[in-house]
């Protein structure tokens, strides 16, 4: 982030569109590496160990600005989001570790069509007739991903799915906290939350790793965090309504990943399927966009 940050005269929204692209290969990568670790170490010490490593990474951020970042009065909605985040992630590696790569892409991009729900529910968020129709083809590009009762659905696919709708609720936590938090606390805490979690259930599959697996699981915490820090640092120099369109490129990177590095071929309706719920989940946001902005404008003094 700083070696973009340091380009003279350069202007932010190229670095924001950079900025997500790099973050897109770092979960894309970080999800190739928990297929490859999790044929070796159980998912849950998999996600302990992302854990671990992720905080260490984030360290030397919270020790330049000596440890402030932990000071919140919601600590009780970082405890919902690490139980929440925490369970999704337990759900998530273990179904990365038995589904294609490119259709766990597909399907996470559903977490935006269930948070939408979850914040009219929780946050009493009105929504009209173009989102609620969005949502309705968005859930039709998951039917089709997962095509029940024209090809058997493996348990990967539903922990994924499972796991989607937990990350959901964390992203409504995350809108919560975002108002008064920042970025490098709402972080901190999602793991100070997440690792006695994954620990506890990593212990029951112990199996001490290796030094070459350490490295694995090193890089695994590394991608994590890094790619946690440079899309909240992309959000920030650009609107999300601008940035949403090259989250698909999650898609065409997991393929690549998933064909060369385990020899999976992502199948048509992986990618038709895929294609409708990004695109509504990207509709959804730029209506949220649009609305805020309307929101801004009806409240501004009148000059």
């Amino acid at each position: 982030m700083p070696v973009f940050a340091a380009i003279p005269g350069a202007n932010p929204l190229p670095r924001a569109m950079a900025l997500m692209l790099l973050s897109s290969m770092c979960f894309v990568a970080m999800h190739g590496v928990v297929g490859r670790i999790t044929q070796e170490l159980h998912p849950f010490e998999a996600a302990f160990f992302r854990n671990l490593f992720g905080f260490i990474v984030l360290l030397p951020a919270l020790i330049q600005a000596r440890f402030r970042p932990f000071l919140t009065t919601k600590l009780h909605l970082h405890g919902i989001r690490g139980l929440a985040n925490g369970t999704s992630m337990l759900l998530f590696f273990t179904g990365l570790s038995i589904t294609p790569l490119a259709e766990v892409t597909a399907l996470s991009y559903a977490a935006p069509l269930f948070a939408t729900i979850g914040a009219v529910i929780v946050l009493r968020e009105q929504i009209r007739m173009r989102r609620i129709i969005a949502l309705a083809v968005g859930f039709v590009g998951m039917l089709i991903v997962l095509r029940p009762g024209f090809s058997s659905m493996g348990v990967g696919p539903l922990l994924v799915l499972a796991s989607t709708v937990l990350w959901a609720v964390s992203m409504i936590d995350i809108k919560i906290l975002a108002r008064t938090d920042s970025s490098l606390t709402i972080a901190t805490y999602m793991l100070v939350f997440i690792m006695p979690i994954s620990f506890v259930a990593a212990l029951f599959h112990w199996q001490t790793p290796t030094l070459h697996q350490l490295v694995w699981l090193f890089a695994l915490g590394a991608l994590g965090s890094g790619g946690q820090l440079l899309f909240t640092e992309a959000m920030r120099l650009a609107d999300t309504s601008i940035l949403m369109p090259l989250d698909f490129t999650k898609l065409i990177f997991a393929s690549l990943l998933g064909y060369f590095a385990f020899g999976q071929v992502p199948d048509l309706w992986t990618w038709v399927g895929g294609t409708i719920i990004f695109a509504s989940t990207v509709y959804i946001s730029y209506r949220e966009h649009q609305l805020a902005k309307a929101r801004i404008l009806a409240e501004a003094p009148a000059k």
